[in-house]
């Protein structure tokens, strides 16, 4: 899977979007709200490590997430 952090603007927030091997949006949330429902896509148990990596996650780059 993959994630990218959207820059939001004026007064629409910054997003997360992560993505499967073809690119498809699998989800797709605010970065400054708690992570629900991540058992949807695999990572139960890694909402720590899934919530440090958002916050050091420069914008717009696209990287391979490997929890």
């Amino acid at each position: 899977m993959y994630i990218i952090k959207v820059k939001g603007k004026a007064k629409i927030p910054d997003y997360i979007q992560i993505r499967d091997e073809n690119f498809v949006l699998v989800a797709y949330f605010r970065a400054d709200r708690p992570l629900k429902s991540v058992e949807k896509f695999g990572l139960e148990g890694k909402e720590e490590q899934l919530e440090k990596l958002i916050q050091n996650l420069p914008f717009g780059k696209l990287q391979k997430l490997d929890l």
